[in-house]
């Protein structure tokens, strides 16, 4: 066995452990009455069991600021966030409105530092950017729970709730080499998010290092930007310069929508594809079969959700029950498995829709 073989076995373990303690945490937390029946696109963490932490407390106001849903998994990010919310009688939520604009955003944050809130939720468009503003909600003695996009240091935050950007990489990549790593001359397509964000560079790195342990690489590697448009326009590019595929990897399952109809417009059916984030109308596509599309894996749209979870807490002085330590963990990370024909209908009833 390959030393990068073993590093990548023991981190899949790890990761596996992580999943299986991110589950206790969920539990733990014992602060969910029992969820109303929705319509899907965007459910919030199932409920809990009924404890301590289910008991209404002082009222909470929570400052949410996120950017525009311009995209299924975003307008799914704040839908089960607001959910969230409002199942708790002590949670006032003030959604501002989403932008892709970062002074806007920085505006929005200021305001809730102004009016006094008790907690701040944030999905920064640009962790970066969003930085100075999130510390100073810090040194005001406003909690803040920083969602999906990291601030660029820890002081920004109390609590941080992050998907597993690198380990979608390995997921994808390990998902190939098991269709396609017996041809050492398979060529191994990409087609990014956004390449400036931290999370786009962090899912290329472990697509390349679990690539790495079957002995492929990235042949051809394009970048769209989340949305139909942009990548129908990256896949008719790569589609161009590669006349050869043998399996695919698309970050986004919203820009696949636009890579899915590059493809048929092309004509081309000679690879394997691998999605991203776990959107429904993928989900149904792979549940049918007959198409290139045959994985995706999961980048929950539950984060924001599971932020106002710890906003409450936070401010409510509780803890996760059924833990030890008596304070909200520093990090959540959630899990990015695999989703084949063979588990589809497990989580098919908590994808959003593109």
């Amino acid at each position: 066995m390959s030393a990068s073989r073993t590093g990548l076995r023991r981190w899949l373990v790890s990761a596996g452990a992580a999943v299986s303690t991110v589950a206790l945490l969920t539990a733990c937390t014992s602060n969910t009455p029992e969820a109303p029946e929705g319509d899907g696109g965007g459910q919030a963490a199932p409920a809990a069991p009924a404890g301590a932490n289910d008991e209404p407390g002082d009222t909470v106001v929570i400052g949410f600021s996120a950017p525009a849903a311009d995209h299924g998994w975003m307008g799914a990010i704040t839908t089960a966030a607001q959910a969230e919310a409002e199942r708790y009688e002590d949670v006032e939520l003030r959604v501002a409105e989403g932008t892709n604009d970062v002074n806007l955003q920085i505006s929005q944050v200021e305001q809730f530092i102004n009016d006094g809130v008790d907690a701040i939720v944030l999905l920064p468009y640009d962790g970066a950017a969003l930085t100075q503003v999130a510390t100073r909600a810090m040194e005001a003695g406003i909690p803040v729970v920083n969602v999906d996009r990291e601030f660029s240091t820890p002081f920004a935050a109390r609590t941080t709730v992050l998907g597993d950007n690198y380990g979608m990489g390995v997921s994808a990549g390990t998902y190939i080499c098991e269709q396609v790593g017996d041809n050492p001359d398979a060529v191994v397509a990409e087609i990014a998010g956004i390449d400036s964000l931290p999370l786009t560079q962090d899912r290329s790195q472990g697509f390349a290092d679990a690539l790495e342990d079957c002995g492929l690489d990235v042949d051809n590697r394009v970048a769209a930007d989340f949305t139909v448009q942009g990548g129908q326009a990256a896949a008719a590019n790569l589609l161009q310069a590669a006349p050869q595929i043998d399996a695919l990897w698309n970050h986004d399952d919203d820009q696949g929508v636009g890579v899915m109809a590059a493809i048929q417009e092309a004509g081309r059916d000679e690879f394997v594809m691998v999605g991203g984030a776990g959107s429904a109308n993928v989900m149904r596509e792979i549940q049918a079969g007959g198409s290139v599309l045959q994985a995706t894996v999961i980048y929950p749209s539950t984060q924001a959700a599971d932020g106002i979870r710890l906003a409450r807490l936070l401010v409510q002085g509780k803890a996760m029950s059924d833990l030890v330590e008596v304070e909200v963990p520093r990090t959540v990370q959630l899990y990015a498995p695999v989703v084949t024909a063979d588990n589809v209908d497990q989580y098919l009833p908590t994808a959003f829709e593109s």
